[in-house]
């Protein structure tokens, strides 16, 4: 770990590396170049209302799965190749995905309503 003199040393060379950009005012247009990194971006064309954890395994492009917990923190990995060998490829990602959350949530209060973590699938 850097000393708090070295931290502001680094800091410095950032800082002076960094080429000023003027902002944005509040009624000027966006960049094109912002409106193209919208487009290009892969969810971009994904449907409304459909979040990443309603996709069947089958439809997902990722190798690794990937799930956090909203309420403590934890993150979850699974091979999409384990996930599909495990619960077959037309398994729902949000229902595959509750199941290593719940097995092994840190979070009990004995309340059924209120136990159980809280995924956020990525």
């Amino acid at each position: 770990m850097p000393t708090p003199k070295q931290m502001e040393k680094m800091i410095g060379a950032v800082r002076r590396n960094m080429p000023p950009a003027p902002g944005l005012a509040p009624n000027d247009d966006l960049p094109p170049e912002y409106w193209q990194a919208l487009l290009d971006d892969s969810h971009a064309e994904a449907k409304p209302g459909h979040s990443a954890g309603a996709l069947r395994l089958l439809q997902i492009s990722h190798h690794i799965l990937r799930l956090g917990c909203g309420r403590c923190g934890r993150l979850v990995e699974i091979q999409k190749v384990d996930a599909t060998r495990l619960y077959g490829a037309d398994a729902v990602w949000n229902e595959v995905g509750q199941r290593p959350l719940n097995n092994t949530c840190k979070q009990r209060t004995g309340r059924y309503e209120e136990d159980g973590c809280w995924p956020t699938f990525d």
